[in-house]
């Protein structure tokens, strides 16, 4: 970690082109193209996978800091990458653990391919733990899926699409199947994402009519429930310090843009720059003793999953609540950067005002509050009696 530069990976120029173009797209409601084609170019797609399959080599915690400096510059294109380097991040835990069976996801990364995350169901709050989605058996092994994914982020570009679904008619059914499909006519990608705010992630609705993951990419078959299984593991791990990640870049990007309006704007009443004012300088501290908090806390339960850390039963507590801590903190950052930049920050053509509705998608992302709380209050006090 002493030795890394994210500049390296995500140069200056770089974050200043995805930045300038982060306005369009929310406003004209596109995926950032552009942005994913120059993100691939600097090999920002394999950061995962191990430098002897052709990638970065870098760790969770190294992806961790890539993200939040990308965030600051457009969270919408940081969020949707986040869902490709998801599955990439899963590959590195199984391989990191010695479980075989995603090396095409790492090898499909380093030659450009898209992953995108279709585990999200409509009223499903179990998530990883069940799925309304039809997992049909083919004979010679791969699995026929039917049902309707929601939030599925990268919908115009994704190559594989990594889902999961119950199969109720094997004979040791039911069981939960892990796998990725390809784009085929079985897939329909719906045109419904029109949102308040991170509309460049462009996470429409698929839906599947028996759409075929082939044997070689049916990863796991597990029993539903609450399972310890890796690909349980995996997913939540990298999902939540990732997803944390992201929000808090925004945090950052908030505070850098209140405090640079302090230093603009100008008391009609003192003639002094509002960086002098106790009040302003008072909100802004607050600011930055919420932000300096997360980071440390990201790296640290990044480098736990690097280097195979082992935290027992707390590991979902830990993780569900280093998100929940960085949505809280984002949201309450955003809120005294809009107070501390006054009326202006109310146009929509104010970044400050992108944010404000970016921030908000953070309570719809696994683990809700809810959810969090009921993890933790188990992780402290056992499960709920019976």
């Amino acid at each position: 970690m002493s030795t890394f530069d994210p500049a390296t990976i995500l140069p200056d120029a770089l974050l200043e082109r995805i930045r300038e173009r982060a306005p369009i797209h929310d406003r004209e409601n596109t995926f950032p193209q552009q942005d994913l084609d120059e993100l691939r170019d600097a090999g920002y797609l394999s950061i995962l996978v191990p430098a002897s399959r052709g990638g970065a080599g870098l760790g969770l915690a190294e992806a961790a800091i890539l993200q939040q400096r990308l965030a600051t510059a457009a969270p919408a294109t940081a969020l949707a990458i986040n869902m490709h380097l998801v599955w990439t991040g899963v590959a590195k835990v199984f391989a990191d653990r010695g479980v075989p069976g995603l090396e095409f996801v790492q090898d499909g990364a380093v030659a450009g391919e898209v992953f995108a995350f279709g585990i999200s169901e409509g009223g499903n709050d179990l998530v990883l733990f069940d799925s309304d989605t039809d997992a049909a058996p083919l004979p010679d092994g791969g699995y026929a899926f039917t049902g309707t994914k929601i939030f599925t982020s990268l919908a115009p570009v994704w190559t594989k699409l990594g889902l999961h679904g119950l199969d109720t008619t094997s004979e040791d059914a039911p069981k939960l199947v892990f796998a990725f499909v390809e784009r085929t006519d079985a897939v329909v990608t719906g045109d419904d994402w029109d949102t308040l705010g991170m509309r460049g992630t462009q996470s429409r609705t698929t839906r599947l009519n028996g759409a075929v993951a082939r044997a070689e990419h049916v990863v796991r078959r597990i029993d539903p429930g609450a399972n310890p299984d890796p690909i349980v593991f995996g997913i939540f791990a990298v999902f939540e310090i990732l997803l944390a990640s992201v929000y808090t870049g925004i945090a950052r990007r908030a505070l850098e843009l209140a405090a640079e309006t302090a230093q603009k704007r100008r008391s009609k009443k003192t003639g002094a720059a509002y960086s002098q004012d106790p009040d302003i300088r008072w909100r802004i501290a607050s600011m930055g003793l919420a932000y300096d908090a997360l980071p440390p806390q990201i790296a640290a339960l990044a480098r736990d999953v690097d280097e195979l850390a082992d935290n027992g039963s707390r590991w979902f507590s830990l993780l569900s609540g280093v998100k929940h801590r960085a949505i809280v903190m984002a949201k309450g950052v955003v809120d005294q950067a809009m107070l501390v930049a006054g009326g202006g920050s109310y146009f929509s053509s104010n970044e400050l005002s992108r944010l404000y509705r970016d921030v908000l998608a953070g309570a719809f992302h696994p683990s809700d509050p809810e959810s969090a709380h009921a993890t933790m209050a188990t992780a402290w006090l056992g499960p709920l009696e019976s």
